[in-house]
């Protein structure tokens, strides 16, 4: 699928793909992805009038409240990227932005669509935007294409979480990490793409072994060349930690289908017992050689829905 290079209204983002920033599966991974999204964003709010946006001495910020991800075509070591986007919508203290990750020969590698609170950067308080924002923010209008909507992951408003609830629920713990200040941003926040970053860190320890019996049921002899991919991803930020706080990430298996997994992620204070950021996440499981997806046969497909959380959602 090839997009015409001009049919969004700002050039957000224009570089390529490092080395350090590929994983186990030889492309980006997401955590990446999502700090080209807040790159993005730094543009956009420039364009609408906020300059210093994300500056160490910002009045007035965007805050991730929702972000919403399809991830295209995968981008690997050394790809040119380029990024546009606009807004598709604002009302009194939010704004919904679109941006498009995209190859060089103009296909769609990822779409962010993301719900953004204009809000003041210490106390993360929402407020007004100005009349000069809003008028700058509806002059770059655009629309969501069909391949930015949701696939197979719902919109639908959050529900309660925390470490008492995932106690209940017996939902695993498959990661334990610590904020440290090179995590955070001007105004002491961790960065969002951390939230990815650390989910990504710690599926490993929910899905290695089963992806390595998938691998084999295929006919791989090597379990290091079985790997996985997320195809959508939906993340919504409760709170921010700062540096020295605590991650605990529990994960629950949703639904296996032939080709696709979905998952819901909690990350949780382990000290409050409060959440900070709640996921969901679509995945297929991959030959690293051939770049191709491993469907799952049925003893496997039995075999994760055992790591099933009943009544886990985002």
């Amino acid at each position: 699928m090839t997009t015409p290079p001009q049919d969004l209204p700002l050039e957000l983002y224009r570089g390529s793909v490092n080395a350090w920033e590929c994983d186990e599966n030889l492309h980006m991974n997401v955590r990446f992805f999502a700090a080209r999204a807040m790159e993005g964003l730094a543009f956009l709010a420039a364009n609408i009038g906020m300059r210093r946006a994300f500056h160490e001495q910002a009045t007035s910020t965007l805050l991730v409240r929702d972000m919403h991800i399809r991830f295209l075509k995968e981008a690997r070591q050394g790809a040119a990227l380029s990024m546009r986007g606009g807004v598709t919508a604002i009302d009194a203290v939010t704004l919904t932005a679109l941006q498009e990750l995209r190859h060089a020969d103009g296909t769609p590698a990822a779409t962010f669509v993301t719900t953004l609170a204009h809000a003041h950067p210490r106390t993360q308080a929402p407020f007004a935007w100005s009349s000069r924002v809003r008028e700058r923010a509806e002059a770059v209008a655009c629309a969501v294409p069909a391949h930015a909507a949701p696939r197979s992951i719902a919109l639908t408003k959050p529900g309660a979480a925390s470490v008492a609830i995932a106690d209940k629920l017996k939902a695993p713990v498959v990661g334990r990490m610590a904020v440290t200040p090179d995590h955070c941003d001007p105004f002491g926040y961790m960065r969002m793409e951390l939230f990815l970053g650390r989910v990504s860190d710690a599926v490993p320890n929910l899905l290695a072994d089963w992806r390595a019996e998938v691998g084999r049921a295929a006919g791989q002899t090597d379990a290091a060349l079985t790997g996985g991919a997320v195809l959508e991803y939906r993340l919504c930020p409760r709170r921010w930690p700062r540096a020295g706080d605590l991650l605990e990430v529990r994960s629950g298996v949703v639904e296996v289908a032939e080709k696709t997994n979905r998952f819901v992620h909690w990350l949780l204070d382990p000290v409050s017992g409060d959440a900070w950021c709640t996921a969901e996440a679509v995945a297929v499981t991959f030959d690293l050689t051939t770049r191709k997806t491993i469907p799952i046969p049925p003893a496997q497909r039995a075999a994760l829905m055992t790591r099933a959380v009943k009544g886990m959602k985002i």
